[in-house]
């Protein structure tokens, strides 16, 4: 049931977030700690600000110009305003760190469930209507695949790896696992929900090492073999005597969770992306978890 004042307002401080400026109070701070050592051109603003710049950027669908327009109407009380070229300069070279998940977590439980899920991501924003009118049978410049774990409690994403599309998602679970081990001190993942797509016996080996439950759904004509890990034939032999008992005892319905965050991102950000290069794109799409993570910590 949701509580409708609540969100409303937490809606409203979204906005205050992305205007509110508090980087201000840290402005010179910042500046000291990035020039110290430098070489060449000293900095003059912050990665603070720059981030937030990014952020209103990727929030409003604004290209590089406008939102230099944007910045420089606001931002009245900085110190000055980087151009288009300049913002575009350091949004790419931000390095936010990849533990996406904010430090102001509010959840204290180590001992946490996941759910992996991959989605397509458009690199041009050309719609159906051109494809149809042309005939356009191929789109040779393919799509971005977004693969993610989510803390199914939270709903926040805990890791990111942005492929193209010829990269199978199996092969993407033990860089999300080890994502989270690696930039999350103290925490325990529990267990690891996954589609079909996940099933191989490297991943069940790989979540048997870090001592993880998985919870993935096996194909359909999978036999229990000797070949197999241990716990992979387990779950083939749960699933081919009761499918329906095995997912209500994993609660693999908790999955979904996931989805949840696929379709939040695309209706916030767009189901596409505006960079042009490879690397961008990974750091266009970073930006926007970020984003999605911190509007989920005030809602």
């Amino acid at each position: 049931m949701i509580h409708w004042p609540s969100y409303n307002q937490s809606l409203v401080r979204r906005g205050e977030i992305l205007f509110s400026y508090d980087f201000l109070d840290m402005w010179d701070d910042d500046l000291d700690r990035m020039n110290e050592n430098k070489d060449g051109k000293r900095y003059k603003f912050p990665d603070s600000f720059i981030l937030v710049v990014g952020h209103i950027r990727v929030c409003f669908h604004l290209p590089y110009r406008q939102t230099e327009g944007i910045i420089k109407a606001t931002g009245k009380s900085l110190p000055d305003h980087p151009c288009y070229s300049q913002i575009c300069r350091r949004v790419n070279k931000l390095d936010i760190s990849s533990n996406i998940l904010d430090d102001d977590d509010d959840d204290d439980d180590d001992n946490i469930i996941i759910a992996i899920d991959s989605t397509g991501i458009k690199v041009t924003n050309r719609g159906q209507w051109m494809q149809d009118k042309w005939n356009v049978k191929n789109n040779k410049k393919g799509y971005l695949k977004i693969n993610i774990a989510v803390n199914i409690k939270t709903q926040k994403i805990l890791a990111l790896e942005v492929t193209d599309e010829k990269v199978h998602d199996g092969r993407v679970m033990p860089k999300l696992i080890e994502q989270i081990l690696e930039n999350n001190n103290g925490i325990k993942i529990k267990s690891a929900l996954g589609d079909g797509a996940y099933d191989s016996n490297v991943n069940f080996k790989h979540l048997k090492e870090k001592r993880i439950q998985p919870i993935i759904k096996v194909k359909r004509n999978s036999i229990i073999s000797p070949k197999n890990d241990n716990a992979r034939n387990r779950e083939v032999q749960l699933q081919t005597k009761d499918y329906h008992k095995w997912k209500k005892k994993r609660k693999y319905g908790q999955r979904w969770i996931s989805e949840t965050a696929f379709s939040s991102i695309k209706r916030m950000f767009g189901e596409y992306i505006s960079a042009n290069k490879f690397q961008n794109m990974i750091k266009e799409m970073t930006i926007k978890v970020s984003l999605y993570n911190l509007f989920r910590r005030i809602a």
